[in-house]
């Protein structure tokens, strides 16, 4: 099972366009494997991702996942992947439906309990998906 997920970085004061593929095959032993260069926050999101699936009301796949960041020489800094990591998760077991999955962008930290957390470079992430001609973005809403 294979789904495929946009999500954005920052490099520099530009963002650019990751690709977030999500692998899920009952071959091996349960696990969650992250490649394509993570770093601190980005490897730990398989904790947040878990979590926040399972107190969602969904059954976690037990199945070997990988997830892989595109283009994978670039290094991949925060927690923004949480979001598109756990929707490529959920549909690559068919529980959300692909349809537009490539037409749009996702972003977002999560919490153990499911719910959004804001992510920075929002403004240069929105830049470059309108240059690339993605149709939306979805993050969280920033708290006041």
């Amino acid at each position: 099972m294979l789904s495929r997920v946009f999500s954005s970085a920052i490099l520099g004061i530009d963002a650019y366009i990751v690709e977030v593929e999500a692998h899920l095959t009952g071959t091996k032993l349960p696990r969650f494997v992250t490649v394509g260069l993570p770093e601190g926050a980005v490897k730990e999101s398989k904790e947040r991702v878990t979590a926040a699936i399972r107190n969602s009301g969904y059954s976690f796949p037990r199945k070997y996942i990988t997830i892989n960041l595109a283009p994978a020489d670039i290094r991949k800094e925060g927690s923004a992947f949480d979001l598109p990591i756990a929707v490529g998760i959920l549909a690559a077991t068919g529980i959300v439906e692909p349809t537009y999955l490539d037409k749009l962008l996702l972003l977002g930290e999560l919490a153990l309990d499911g719910t959004l957390r804001p992510i920075k470079g929002a403004l240069p992430i929105a830049i470059c998906a309108r240059d690339k001609g993605i149709r939306g973005i979805i993050l969280p809403k920033k708290k006041c």
